[in-house]
């Protein structure tokens, strides 16, 4: 179980209480913290810099491939080039306090809800490729992860060395089954976003399933837990990144790393069927 610190910016106004949350994660065992530069215009950085320590033992992983969008539609826009990947890489350093971020995903923007890119955003995976291991060979990043690919991408990708993939994925939203699968079969970690659905309007919750529940009730845990647990128990590469700004739903996310499923719950909860959307912005 990791944490996902995108929602840090919530905590913007009172930079204690994040600095404190990001500890009592590290007390509950979490070592992986997922973020961007872009998350709060660079608040999240700041106090993952102020909050973590190298004794912490805490791989933080962060992304390139968008930006701040100030005063647009949408608050984010695609930053895909070759030249912005590299620039967003070194913003993260500087706001990380870091000589290596050990792990950067690229954002790719192929699938899954949010982004595309378009026009001279619209770039050739080899080019950015070609920028990304660069990073990794003067010692700027440790290892390369992918977001929001498709199984193409991926295995085109798969020569320069992955590490993880970052797709939108849930017990209601399973369209890269495939894709996972390849994942496992490349020892490459899965880390799937909205894990429990519903993070667009119209998108299907995993939490308002009656199997799951109807499972939480019988193992006395909140229907989050329930789906959060399902993920952990559906493949063997599963790495979590559910992010909260409150301390209390913290300590629920991290103790659904230590459910346990039995066969029988986990065969009414593959039954649910999925029903995920594909939603666009921009």
């Amino acid at each position: 179980m990791g944490f996902g610190a995108m929602q840090l910016e919530r905590l913007h106004t009172d930079r204690d209480a994040a600095i404190g949350l990001l500890r009592r994660a590290v007390e509950l065992g979490v070592d992986h913290v997922d973020t961007a530069q872009f998350y709060g215009g660079g608040f999240v950085n700041s106090v993952i810099r102020d909050a973590l320590t190298p004794e912490d033992g805490v791989v933080v992983v962060s992304k390139v491939g968008a930006e701040p969008n100030p005063g647009g539609p949408v608050p984010l826009r695609p930053a895909q080039r070759p030249e912005q990947l590299r620039a967003s890489v070194d913003a993260n350093l500087a706001a990380l306090g870091l000589e290596q971020v050990p792990v950067v995903n690229l954002r790719r923007l192929d699938t899954g809800p949010g982004l595309r890119a378009e026009g001279d955003q619209d770039v050739d995976l080899d080019d950015q490729l070609a920028v990304m291991t660069a990073l990794r060979d003067e010692g700027k990043i440790g290892a390369i992860g992918l977001s929001s690919v498709t199984l193409d991408v991926l295995r085109r990708a798969l020569p320069a060395g992955i590490a993880c993939v970052q797709n939108s994925y849930s017990l209601v939203s399973r369209a890269d089954e495939e894709l996972l699968r390849l994942c496992v079969d490349e020892g490459i970690a899965w880390v799937p976003f909205f894990p429990l659905g519903g993070a667009f309007p119209g998108l299907p919750k995993v939490t308002d399933e009656p199997a799951v529940v109807a499972a939480a009730q019988a193992l006395g845990r909140t229907p989050a837990q329930v789906g959060l647990a399902w993920l952990l128990h559906h493949a063997p590469n599963v790495l979590l990144i559910p992010g909260t700004a409150d301390p209390a739903h913290l300590e629920d996310n991290v103790a659904a790393g230590s459910i346990a499923l039995d066969a029988a719950t986990m065969s009414t909860l593959d039954a649910v069927p999925p029903r995920g959307g594909d939603v666009v912005l921009g």
